[in-house]
């Protein structure tokens, strides 16, 4: 990956990420599905292979869209006492579009901050 510098300019990793876009050149997409990792950049011909972001996507998701949710519904309890329908109503497509919104975008920020930190290049080593 170290010659990629000499070829293509530097790509901010959070905006290529948040635009889906691939890690090297900024161009290409990087998702080939709602959620899925294309095989390749159809611009630059970069390998997506070592893009691995694990479970890491999911638990910011939680964690973020969680808080924000509970603590909206908690809010509303407290300070209205909605019936129950209501609650069930409104928290629950609200979290569904929050959290797969968010996980498209985090999933896309890890995978360009994985390679524009090198971070797959120890795992690849290591198995060798």
């Amino acid at each position: 990956m170290s010659e990629d510098k000499a070829i293509w300019p530097p790509i901010d990793p959070i905006s290529a990420g948040l635009h889906g876009r691939c890690p090297r050149c900024g161009e290409g997409k990087l998702f080939s599905g709602f959620l899925t990792v294309g095989k390749r950049c159809y611009n630059c011909g970069l390998d997506y292979s070592f893009a691995d972001a694990g479970d890491g996507p999911a638990v910011f998701v939680i964690l973020i869209i969680g808080f924000l949710v509970v603590g909206l519904a908690l809010w509303m309890e407290v300070t209205f006492s909605p019936p129950l329908w209501l609650h069930f109503i409104l928290w629950i497509p609200l979290a569904l579009v929050l959290c797969l919104t968010a996980l498209r975008l985090i999933k896309g920020v890890l995978i360009t901050l994985q390679y524009s930190k090198k971070a797959s290049e120890g795992r690849l080593e290591s198995h060798e």
